[in-house]
């Protein structure tokens, strides 16, 4: 007797389909697992065997096989018990084979019978979506979750008991999921409590405006890590397809606990000591790291100049790509990895910066180079936070962050309307020829500076991107002479002038 059931696995972050193929035959009990599967998944023989007896079904006296077949693509979680759970009912005659036939089957199940939730529901429903199949069976918890993908029908289970009813259609389906709320952004976070610092404000808007990268420079307590921590709640909110995709990375990895769609842009703020694996990605098995994590949200690297070497390079892929790609012997994982980078540092080793400074010469030379110039030359807008004055402490904020806000979404708007699609800090060379209108005298500032060496070709086109977003922000149907000058004092003010090259 053979009964199969699909369910999916994940490689990287793109699910994969998976038949399970339940085999029962005459001999000695036993229960064999095949498939180039790992120990959580031959783990579930024992989880699966107690489950089916505690949930009054009867585990069949006899060989019986199961295989994961394609037998290449490597299994692992806990993700695929209830599947075999099916494979073994169906096959043993005790629910119908044929109310499997166009449905899919993801879960982990408890000793008890209970079915539990697992990571990547989401991703799972995309993929039943994608082969054609027209029923998924999940866990209750994750119900919600998988029925935000359209044009599929979701049943969540509690328990294995309930199977059987499930696959008779006359379980309740999945209720549609409720609206996105709001982002009111990081925890009620607003610029409204800053004090001081308009210039970087203004520098962070212009960075939420058009998706550019930003390194904060300054003493220590004078509000860096303030002003970054409420990057998020100037951002646009996410569009329908971006919720979809981080709420289903976050899924993937076990980020996810109410099952509903993202409703605020993802905010990292990794420790100075992550690994380059931990960063971008890596590992034996290929897994997301913190680039991911903060795919179409912010990564805030604080004390910069305190990350590892090694770590920090590895981000310079990403930052001009948008994504990683992760090799290991024959395995291969490509993930997402668009995200503004917000980074804040100390200028010297003390931190007291000039005037005051009391490090030696090689000390600053040593703290310089710990950031390398390829790296310093991705990052679009890099400003000094000076400490605010008395008189600016006790006066009133720049602005509130709902203001900000709504300029930076206006300039978006203004962005999608002229055609790439994109924000200027992601239009690749070709786009930024098209789309920068510049008048004659900013183009022959723009010369000037680069034929005087202050801009590479990479930082000439970065430049351009930063000014075309400070002309989105006022409005203005073209980039200026003023507007091109300011764009590249935003990107060289506080340079490291013994930054390696």
């Amino acid at each position: 007797m053979l009964a199969r059931v699909l369910t999916f696995t994940l490689d990287g972050l793109e699910p994969r389909p998976v038949t399970v193929e339940a085999d029962l035959r005459p001999g000695l009990p036993a229960f064999t697992i095949v498939g180039l599967a790992d120990r959580s998944v031959f783990e579930a023989r024992e989880r699966v065997r107690a489950a089916l007896l505690n949930s009054g079904f009867e585990f069949p006296l006899r060989r019986v096989t199961v295989n994961l077949a394609p037998a290449h693509l490597r299994k692992g979680g806990p993700g695929f018990d209830l599947a075999i759970a099916c494979a073994i009912l169906a096959a043993s005659g005790q629910v119908p084979a044929a109310s499997l036939a166009r449905a899919a089957v993801v879960g982990e199940v408890a000793l008890g019978g209970e079915v539990r939730p697992c990571r990547g529901v989401l991703a799972a429903a995309e993929g039943a979506r994608a082969a054609g199949l027209d029923r998924l069976l999940v866990p209750a918890a994750r119900a919600a979750e998988a029925a935000l993908v359209p044009e599929l029908a979701v049943t969540g289970i509690s328990t294995l008991a309930e199977l059987p009813a499930a696959l008779r259609g006359e379980a309740p389906a999945a209720p549609a999921p409720p609206p996105t709320p709001a982002a009111a952004g990081a925890a009620g976070l607003d610029l409204a409590d800053v004090r001081g610092h308009a210039a970087a404000i203004h520098a962070l808007t212009i960075a939420a405006a058009g998706g550019h990268n930003v390194l904060l420079s300054g003493p220590p307590g004078t509000g860096k890590t303030m002003l970054a921590r409420r990057m998020p709640s100037i951002l646009p909110p996410l569009e329908a397809d971006e919720a979809l995709e981080v709420t289903r990375i976050h899924s993937i990895v076990g980020l996810r606990g109410d099952g509903g769609l993202a409703a605020a842009r993802p905010f990292r703020a990794p420790h100075h000591t992550i690994s380059a694996s931990g960063l971008v990605g890596g590992g034996s098995v290929p897994t997301p790291g913190e680039a991911t994590l903060a795919h179409r949200g912010v990564l805030f690297l604080d004390e910069l100049s305190e990350f590892e070497r090694r770590a920090l390079e590895a981000l310079r892929q990403p930052l001009e790509d948008g994504h990683v790609t992760v090799v290991r012997g024959q395995l291969a994982a490509r993930f997402p990895a668009r995200f503004t980078l917000v980074a804040a540092t100390n200028p010297c080793p003390c931190g007291r910066g000039q005037p005051g400074c009391r490090c030696s010469e090689p000390e600053l030379v040593r703290h310089r180079r710990r950031l390398s110039g390829p790296l310093l030359d991705r990052l679009d807008l890099v400003l000094s936070v000076e400490r605010p004055t008395a008189q600016e402490l006790a006066g009133e904020p720049y602005a509130t962050s709902a203001a900000i806000r709504e300029r930076v979404v206006a300039a978006r708007d203004r962005q999608a309307a002229r055609g790439p699609g994109v924000p200027n800090g992601e239009l690749t060379a070709s786009q930024v020829r098209t789309v920068v209108r510049l008048e004659p005298a900013a183009r022959r500032v723009l010369a000037e500076q680069y034929e005087r060496g202050t801009l590479s070709a990479r930082g000439r086109d970065r430049a351009l991107r930063v000014a075309q977003t400070i002309a989105d922000l006022d409005g203005a149907p073209a980039v200026t002479a003023a507007v091109i000058g300011q764009a590249i004092a935003l990107r060289h003010e506080p340079r490291p002038a013994g930054a390696a090259r």
